[in-house]
């Protein structure tokens, strides 16, 4: 027997007849609004790597996803107060350790996170849904929530937002397909899950891998396995802080992502932090004038136009002070989906602080990509295994 979901529509509004199904009973049920394809496509792939942190690490982990790729994925590790002002936290917000996930998986990437469709482990309690309620989102997907939890989130985008349950006890075939141009493609469904047997091949002569790299290591390799490939993540306590998601060339994949991470250190900084926002700027307008303020060739110039969003004339953040800022960091984590190719990715990511790298290694250049990795002093280990995702 089939089960079958109708959706609201494919991947545009005029692709219509869409649906999910499955023979048995579907392990996931719609609490609220109605869900379209690309948001079941987010859920389940976001579902998966929340599922698997928890996993790997025992710890509560939480998605945000945004077509097809997760903008950022974390488990739960304490805020510090610079963490905390960065993300909006106060005094008066409440916490647990399942919205604190939410919270920095949100905060990886604000930018790319507007809209998202986020992925829990565990029971999303009222702490989490009141975190989720303050955001632009789409949705969301947990194995369960409490009775407060889904009357906060019931009252989002005026009773609409998209609630999914799923049946934490599912599993599904070993076997998955695919259709593409009405050809069906049949592939055993990848299993793996990382732990601290895959870190034991450091090939570096620095092999001080530290427990906390470990943990970083684990979310971002978790992470990519979910990444349209070519894929790169950059991590740091217990999340990613920047992801390169479908580039073809590696080199663009750890720029990208070197980026993204650049931009989530440089928002700890003092200048950053102490911006004199005008109060009746949104937490959405504050991360676009953050992303001006921050960019070497904006396209708005919100220092001539501070009346717009600020109180007082902020002083710029020059591009050499932000060089300085960047260059003091070190202890990020990086993992690729496959191997590097050549050691510029490695000199890449030594510009961001990274110190810790996990790849597959299998390139006929490995010796200079090690030996790019020994000229930094970092320590990297290959894992043997390739996550590409498509």
């Amino acid at each position: 027997m089939t089960e079958t979901l109708e959706l609201k529509y494919g991947c545009n509004p005029n692709q219509r007849n869409a649906s999910i199904s499955i023979e048995g009973k579907l392990p996931v049920k719609v609490l609220n609004g109605k869900a379209g394809y690309i948001n079941f496509l987010d859920a389940l792939n976001g579902y998966q790597l929340v599922r698997e942190l928890r996993e790997a690490t025992g710890l509560p982990a939480a998605a945000s996803f945004k077509h097809v790729s997760p903008a950022g994925a974390a488990v739960y590790t304490p805020l510090s107060e610079t963490e905390r002002k960065m993300y909006f936290v106060t005094s008066k917000t409440e916490l647990s350790e399942l919205a604190v996930a939410y919270i920095r998986a949100r905060g990886a990437d604000r930018m790319s996170s507007f809209g998202d469709f986020i992925s829990l482990s565990d029971t999303c309690d009222r702490a989490t849904a009141k975190a989720i309620a303050r955001e632009v989102s789409d949705g969301v997907i947990a194995p369960a929530y409490t009775d407060e939890a889904l009357e906060i989130l019931k009252a989002k985008r005026n009773g609409t937002y998209c609630i999914i349950s799923i049946d934490p006890d599912y599993m599904p075939s070993p076997v998955e397909t695919k259709t593409v141009y009405g050809i069906t493609f049949t592939q055993e469904h990848n299993s793996f899950v990382p732990s601290d047997k895959d870190f034991t091949n450091i090939v570096t002569q620095n092999r001080n891998l530290t427990a906390e790299a470990k943990l970083d290591l684990t979310v971002a390799l978790v992470a990519l396995k979910y990444t349209q490939s070519n894929s790169v993540a950059y991590a740091f306590h217990g999340q990613t802080i920047g992801v390169g998601a479908g580039q073809q060339s590696r080199i663009h994949c750890t720029r990208l992502a070197g980026g993204k991470a650049d931009l989530w250190n440089l928002r700890q900084s003092e200048k950053v932090l102490t911006l004199p926002f005008r109060k009746d700027l949104s937490r959405n307008d504050k991360d676009n004038v953050i992303e001006q303020y921050l960019s070497d060739d904006p396209e708005i110039d919100v220092i001539s136009a501070w009346q717009d969003y600020f109180t007082i004339r902020p002083v710029p953040f020059k591009t050499e002070e932000k060089k300085a800022f960047l260059s003091s960091l070190s202890g990020i984590c990086l993992a690729s989906d496959a191997f590097f190719p050549f050691g510029d990715n490695i000199s890449r990511a030594a510009k961001s602080g990274v110190g810790y790298i996990s790849e597959p290694g299998g390139s006929l250049r490995d010796d200079l990509v090690i030996a790019e990795a020994d000229r930094h002093g970092m320590v990297m280990c290959f894992t043997g295994v390739r996550l590409f995702h498509h």
